[in-house]
């Protein structure tokens, strides 16, 4: 359990780049260093967290703890990889103004920078790993082109269930026991062990949870008029109903906090500013708008934290809820004939997808000159080498973007 929290809290503390570039950390981390799942395996776990709402990259941290250990193991997991940014969000809570223009620093586009070098290492190893012929490049490259010409939230989850379709009609007999391998590979054998397959009573249960709080919160919040409750509401309510990740949950917190006068069109920008300098997930601004809201002007330190603390709980505990609901049924649906076809073609559907994303927004974000592209080379080819770690990768390349860009 310790190495589950220890693993996420150092991922957390280190994954900068957004959700892309942290499926990619976790999994250089998690599947090629530490081995808890093979590539296929991760790939499934990767394809599920898309198709639910809530951030995809906590949704996924959650389950490698999850299938290691149980739900001990996911909360572990969970818990390591959001404290690093939430107590981040929080202190910013009380000085971000001090902080000026974060987002044109010279660090924060180096930032932007290694990025771009850890998700196009990731997109490689898995195209190499996924797509072993033409016909699955084929399907990458166009469920890619799809997703960049339908930017929209939903456009993800369309092009995940179009390649499931696809792979259950034209993949059945695709070589491998499992999920799809290199060509030729024969049974899928786990690595190092099969992951804990949690039993259907507790998915059931964790559904129930969910939908009960998600119908029963409003009306509790409506008849108490408790502010804590209806704080609660508001951000369970956002973790709950959004799709495409963390800057799509952005407008949707901005009409929860800022129209009832929680907070200031201003703070909000402020908290958005910060959010985009520290690691983990663009969730964890729930920390910084929890804190704000709570603390009140002349407001007590201890209020302002908590609430802070609470609005994080609140935002992921619904996508946590689901994929602990999900994965009993999910596990045992995957070793089934017609399911594992379905997962070949949503597994190259979602290297398609993470194609996508690292042309936008992690290249054009990240790309902005001649420097950056060389610097960003260098670390491509650094991650490629597999003798220096991601972490140092990302410290490199914020120093010398401090320096250089």
């Amino acid at each position: 359990m310790a190495e589950i929290f220890l693993t996420a809290l150092r991922l957390g503390g280190t994954s900068f780049g957004g959700p892309v570039a942290h499926l990619a950390y976790f999994r250089r981390e998690c599947v090629v260093k530490r081995r808890w799942l093979d590539e296929e395996h991760y790939a499934d776990l990767v394809a599920l967290c898309q198709f639910l709402p809530g951030p995809a990259s906590s949704q996924t941290i959650f389950g490698l703890g999850y299938l290691q250990r149980g739900l001990a193991g996911g909360a572990a997991a969970s818990l390591g990889f959001t404290l690093p940014s939430a107590l981040l969000m929080i202190g910013f809570a009380y000085g971000v103004a001090a902080l000026g223009g974060v987002g044109s620093a010279g660090w924060m586009q180096g930032l932007k920078v290694a990025a771009v070098a850890v998700v196009a290492q990731a997109v490689w190893a898995m195209g190499r790993s996924l797509c072993t012929d033409w016909p699955r490049r084929g399907l990458a490259l166009g469920a890619a082109a799809l997703v960049l010409w339908l930017p929209q939230a939903w456009s993800q989850m369309a092009v995940i269930a179009a390649g499931a379709v696809l792979g259950w009609v034209t993949m059945k007999s695709a070589p491998g026991g499992g999920t799809v391998g290199p060509a030729g590979s024969g049974p899928r054998t786990p690595d190092p062990a099969d992951p804990v397959v949690p039993p259907p009573f507790s998915g059931t249960l964790c559904l129930v949870l969910f939908f009960a709080l998600l119908l029963a919160l409003p009306v509790l919040a409506l008849m108490t008029a408790n502010p804590w409750l209806g704080i609660f509401d508001r951000f369970y309510r956002a973790g709950a109903l959004v799709f495409g990740g963390g800057h799509v949950i952005l407008p949707l917190l901005e009409r929860e906090v800022v129209a009832p006068g929680w907070l200031t069109h201003d703070q909000f920008l402020a908290g958005y500013g910060a959010a985009q300098a520290v690691p983990g997930p663009l969730f964890t601004l729930s920390g910084y708008l929890g804190t704000v809201m709570t603390r009140g002007p002349g407001g007590g330190l201890g209020a302002g934290w908590l609430g802070g603390a609470w609005a994080v709980l609140a935002i992921f505990l619904p996508a946590l809820l689901l994929v602990a609901g999900v994965l009993p049924f999910w596990q045992t649906l995957r070793h089934q004939p017609g399911a594992q076809a379905a997962l070949r073609g949503a597994n190259v559907a979602v290297v398609g997808v993470l194609l996508a994303a690292f042309y936008d927004p992690v290249c054009t974000a990240g790309l902005t000159g001649g420097r950056a592209v060389a610097l960003a080379a260098a670390g491509f080819i650094a991650l490629q080498s597999g003798r220096v770690p991601a972490w140092a990768v990302v410290a490199a390349a914020a120093a010398l973007g401090g320096w250089l860009l």
